[in-house]
């Protein structure tokens, strides 16, 4: 947006300087006119003979006063303009590193010296929008890059399942269609996956009162069949939770987190305990799995997406996707709450979600 073209700040502050000395030099003229010289007689013989009269102290004091006023105007422009560039300096070196991340250079920083005031607070301030920024922007590259990469993956097994099937007529046809129907499904299963995370990350949902313990029994019971081909035990206890958000998403949120703590768990005999409660000003909710040890430098990038523990590749029909606990984490962060992750000492994972009270 084009503006008129204006006087500077730093001109305004010197000009503003400048009228203040000069106004308050015209206040002490005023003063020293109405307490001192409106009371020395105005006639020749002046003050009992032999003080000047008023006339003659006007006419010498009035060329002295002119001067005077001219010297502080002059001194309030060059004194003004000076200090104005000096108040005013933190402001270039901010606004230098606006036009920085503007052309796209984010790592730059301020790093204003000196004491704590307004300009090194706004410095501080902006250099941690910086840092946020920055860390978005690297966050959304590498999770274009992942997606690319997942997404060409089933495309291309596609095509080369294809130019099989064309080089060799004789291929059993419904293999070639099952394995085509495989690919196909875990593509719709990324996008759609893809997608949902894009929606949970915009917040744009409508919200009700959703009962976290009635959507941990639903999800407990589709995923019930999936625990006992894997030979887990899948138990649900705790009160009512009431949240104020979307239950579909919220439904999402805890079928991934189950479903992550069914696959991610002891090949025999594990157990997947979800339990919910509610203080009045928070909702619980906490999915609490055994499994292998998961060493805590692993925690961090867990909700990272397209990370899936500590293999890159599951080789089961429930490899997924590696956006199962990012959907979790961005439905969470969506709703205003945490979700935080801790390594249980005997093995597996503890996840806890905080949500708002309804």
């Amino acid at each position: 947006m084009r503006r008129r073209p204006g006087l500077s700040a730093r001109l305004k502050l010197a000009l503003s300087y400048a009228g203040f000395l000069a106004v308050a030099g015209a206040l002490l003229l005023a003063v020293v006119w109405l307490f001192l010289l409106r009371y020395v007689p105005d006639n020749s013989q002046g003050l009992l003979g032999i003080s000047p009269n008023r006339y003659l102290l006007v006419h010498t004091f009035a060329p002295a006063a002119a001067v005077a006023m001219g010297f502080l105007l002059v001194f309030g422009l060059v004194g003004g303009w000076l200090l104005a560039g000096r108040m005013l300096a933190p402001l270039t070196r901010i606004a230098a590193a606006a036009r920085l991340a503007g052309s796209g250079s984010l790592s730059h920083r301020i790093r204003m010296e000196g004491r704590q005031d307004e300009f090194r607070e706004l410095s501080d301030a902006f250099d941690s929008m910086l840092e946020r920024l920055e860390s978005h922007v690297a966050e959304q590259r590498r999770f274009a890059a992942n997606a690319s990469h997942e997404l060409r993956t089933p495309l291309a097994i596609s095509r080369t399942l294809l130019d099989v099937a064309r080089r060799d007529p004789s291929r059993d046809r419904d293999e070639v269609l099952a394995r085509l129907q495989t690919v196909n499904a875990r593509a719709i299963g990324l996008t759609e996956a893809l997608l949902l995370l894009s929606r949970s990350d915009r917040g744009t949902f409508d919200r009700e009162d959703v009962d976290l313990s009635l959507v941990a029994e639903e999800a407990a019971e589709t995923l019930l069949p999936l625990a006992e081909q894997r030979g887990a035990s899948l138990v649900v206890a705790g009160g009512e939770a009431k949240a104020r958000g979307s239950a579909e998403l919220l439904l999402r949120m805890v079928t991934n987190l189950v479903q992550n703590a069914v696959v991610h768990n002891l090949p025999a005999g594990g157990t997947v305990t979800v339990r919910t409660a509610a203080d009045g000003v928070t909702c619980l909710l906490r999915v609490e799995n055994t499994g292998a040890p998961v060493p805590p430098e692993l925690l961090p990038t867990l909700t990272e997406p397209f990370q899936r523990g500590t293999e890159r590749v599951r080789k089961d029909e429930h490899a997924g996707v590696g956006l199962g606990l990012a959907i979790a984490h961005s439905v969470v962060r969506a709703h205003g709450g945490t979700l935080d992750l801790a390594p249980r000492p005997a093995g597996g994972l503890v996840v806890t979600v905080r949500l708002p009270a309804a």
